[in-house]
């Protein structure tokens, strides 16, 4: 197979032809259709994922039409067209048997803990208890684009902070996770801000449903200006970027007994941002970490999706070949465009 493949961290990746993969006695062969390119890609490339031994197939985000099936699976047969969790459990844990699997200790993570999804076929473990049906009418591209971004804001706006029509949310960062977050907010009925500091990404909040903006850099104090816009502060905030001043300021524009959800990745030298804890404490405040969806929460997301609520495909920005994708994830914390890029042709 052909694949994306790295000896050493921040070094270019290379397309190489590979052994293709055989399927565990519980896991499955994948043909990829289509795989997401996301800033956990470009972290793990950059070594800052302790799971990743080299060499490495990097891609987590994923869509496809199963090949192949080991002895042991059985929900799903060859010419099955699935999607996966980025963390999939093992099942048989207590933790998977309480129904989150995307925190479970023995977790399978395509493109971290094993080689993933950057090359035309991927081995997914765990096949029945991770693998979701994919319906005809949605397309591999948008299908890939849930994997990680989309799914993760889901369960963040949706479990996690528990967001309800009327209220406030605040989002930091309009990249490919504040852009699903909003778009998730509005559809669930809230209010949706999203804050950036490019005028171009938070004009696309507007098209995704954000009533209000703010640009981070004309405004001398980002908690302050929530503050002022919901006349108190949000009810929901989300770091979608992964920084400790987008944290801080998640934590900060809060109302009392607001929620606050870190989605954005917290790695390397960000990895203990400071948080206002006596405002935490005294205005009884809620801190989320969000890792993830479990695969028997896509079904919720999936309806949303046919209905019409979400438009998660309004988000894909590029579809670009296997080879593109090598200077795209180079470039992907300093990506400016809007939009996410999906791997489409893989040879």
């Amino acid at each position: 197979m052909k694949a994306m493949f790295y000896e050493a961290f921040e070094q270019a990746p290379e397309i190489r032809t590979l052994p293709d993969p055989t399927p565990t006695e519980d896991g499955v062969v994948i043909a990829v259709g289509a795989s997401g390119l996301c800033r956990s890609d470009w972290h793990g490339w950059m070594g800052h994922d302790p799971d990743i031994r080299l060499p490495h197939v990097p891609g987590h985000e994923l869509a496809g039409r199963v090949v192949a099936t080991g002895r042991g699976v059985m929900r799903f047969k060859v010419g099955d067209r699935v999607t996966v969790p980025f963390v999939s459990g093992c099942g048989h844990c207590a933790v998977c048997h309480s129904g989150n699997q995307q925190v479970c200790p023995n977790q399978f993570q395509p493109g971290f803990t094993h080689w993933g999804s950057f090359a035309e076929y991927v081995a997914i473990d765990y096949a029945d208890t991770n693998l979701v049906h994919l319906p005809d009418t949605i397309e591999d591209a948008t299908a890939a684009s849930l994997g990680c971004r989309f799914a993760t804001s889901f369960r963040a706006v949706a479990d996690h902070a528990r967001t309800g029509p009327g209220e406030w949310i605040a989002v930091h960062g309009c990249g490919g996770v504040g852009l699903s977050a909003i778009m998730i907010a509005t559809a669930l009925g809230a209010n949706a801000i999203g804050i950036d500091i490019s005028e171009e990404k938070l004009a696309f909040a507007r098209e995704c449903g954000a009533v209000a903006t703010v640009n981070a850099s004309d405004v001398a104090d980002v908690a302050e200006a929530v503050r002022e816009i919901t006349k108190g502060g949000a009810h929901v905030s989300i770091d979608a970027l992964g920084h400790p001043l987008t944290c801080f300021n998640s934590i900060k524009n809060l109302r009392r007994r607001g929620r606050h959800v870190q989605v954005g990745l917290m790695l390397g030298e960000y990895a203990t941002p400071q948080i206002p804890m006596a405002q935490v404490i005294s205005q009884e405040l809620e801190i989320y970490g969000s890792h993830g969806m479990q695969a028997w929460r896509y079904d919720a997301m999936l309806t949303m999706l046919s209905a019409g609520k979400i438009a998660p495909q309004k988000l894909i920005g590029r579809r670009v070949s296997l080879e593109e994708a090598v200077p795209a994830l180079i470039a992907l914390d300093k990506a400016e465009t809007t939009g996410i890029s999906v791997i489409t042709r893989f040879s």
